[in-house]
C-alpha cells in the first residue's frame, strides 16, 4: 500500500488508559508507512509507562516521555520537540490513523506550502459510523482559497489532525494556560491570523473507540472555560460579548458550569493581557461558524 515515510510522525498523549495506549501503539507501530511514534504519559498513576516499556521495549520507532505531571494538551508540545519530521500526526489513546492516512496528509501538505491543519474523517468504532461532527467539517461555511484540498475550517479537531511542524512551532503549540479541552481554537486563531490555512480531508480517515474512562465533569468545566477565554482573547468586543451571552443561557444552570465560570472569570487579568482580537479576515472565519455551532448536535456543553 505504502512504504516507510519519513516526513511524518506521530505524537500520543495518553492519561491512566494503560490498555487503550497498548493497543493505540500496537496499531501505530504496525502502520505501513512505519511512522517514528512519540508518546507523552502524561502522569499516569496505572502503571502505564512501565507497560508500554515492557511490552515494545527500547524501538528506534518508539520514543517514550514518562511526564511526572498531567501536562494535557502541553504534552503534544513536548512529543512535537522530539520530532525532527517536517509534519506531525497527533493522535490521542482511544484513536488511530487508517494505513496510508499519514502519507496522504504528507502529500497535501507537500502540494500545498500554505496549508498547516489537515483534519481527517472520523470514523466511530466499533460500530463504523461517521461521527456527528464529519457533517460539520464536510459541509464547513468557512470560505477558503481555491487550491485547498477540502473544505476550510475555522478550527480543528487535535486527536484527528496533522499539522506542519513549522507552523505550529511558530504559533507557540498549544497554551500551558487553557489545558485540554477545546484549546484548538486558539491555536487555529493564531495560525489564521499568520496566514496559514487549515481544511478538512474527507478521504484521510481515523478511527474513533472512545473511551469510557474519562472525567465527563472535568471535560465539560474546562471546554466552557476554555470556550469563554477563547472568546474573550480573540473575538472583537461584539462578537465576543454576543457569543458569551448565548453561551451562559444555553449552559445548564448546575455546578459544573458555576465551576467554568469562576474559573474564566478569575483569569480575566491574564485574559485581558494576552487579548488581540483577530483580524477581520480572520474573525470572518470564526463568525461564519457562529449559527451552525449554536445549531450543533455534536458540540455541546450538557
Amino acid at each position: 500500500m505504502t512504504g516507510e515515510d519519513r516526513r511524518i510522525g506521530v505524537v500520543l498523549i495518553t492519561h491512566n488508559r494503560k490498555d487503550e495506549a497498548l493497543d493505540c501503539i500496537r496499531r501505530l507501530l504496525d502502520l505501513p508507512e512505519r511512522p517514528r511514534v512519540v508518546v507523552v504519559d502524561n502522569g499516569s498513576t496505572d502503571g502505564t509507562a512501565q507497560a508500554i516499556s515492557a511490552r515494545f521495549g527500547p524501538s528506534p520507532r518508539l520514543d517514550l516521555v514518562a511526564s511526572p505531571e498531567n501536562l494535557g494538551a502541553v504534552g503534544r508540545n513536548v512529543g512535537v520537540e522530539r520530532l525532527d519530521t517536517p509534519y506531525v500526526a497527533f493522535c490521542d489513546d482511544d484513536v488511530w490513523w487508517e494505513p496510508g492516512a499519514l502519507t496522504r496528509c504528507a502529500d497535501l501538505l507537500d502540494a500545498h506550502p500554505g496549508l498547516a491543519v489537515i483534519t481527517g474523517h472520523i470514523v466511530v468504532e466499533p460500530s463504523g459510523e461517521d461521527d456527528p461532527i464529519d457533517a460539520e467539517l464536510r459541509d464547513s461555511p468557512v470560505q477558503g482559497p481555491d487550491w485547498l484540498p477540502g473544505p476550510a475550517l475555522g478550527s480543528f479537531l487535535a486527536g484527528a489532525s496533522a499539522l506542519r511542524r513549522e507552523a505550529f512551532v511558530d504559533c507557540g503549540g498549544f497554551s500551558e494556560r487553557l489545558w485540554l479541552g477545546g484549546e484548538e481554537e486558539l491555536l487555529a486563531a493564531d495560525l489564521a491570523t499568520a496566514g496559514w490555512e487549515l481544511c478538512h480531508v474527507p478521504d484521510v480517515v481515523v478511527h474513533h473507540h472512545g473511551s469510557p474512562n474519562r472525567d465527563v465533569r472535568r471535560r465539560r468545566r474546562d471546554g466552557l472555560r476554555n470556550t469563554l477565554w477563547f472568546t474573550w482573547l480573540r473575538r472583537p468586543l461584539g462578537p465576543a460579548l454576543s457569543r458569551t451571552w448565548w453561551l451562559l443561557r444555553n449552559a445548564p444552570r448546575d455546578a459544573v458550569t458555576a465551576a467554568a465560570l469562576w474559573q474564566a472569570v478569575r483569569g480575566l487579568p491574564w485574559v485581558l493581557h494576552e487579548r488581540r482580537p483577530m483580524p477581520p479576515r480572520v474573525e470572518a472565519r470564526f463568525a461564519a461558524l457562529d449559527a451552525p455551532q449554536r445549531a450543533s448536535t455534536a458540540r455541546s456543553y450538557r
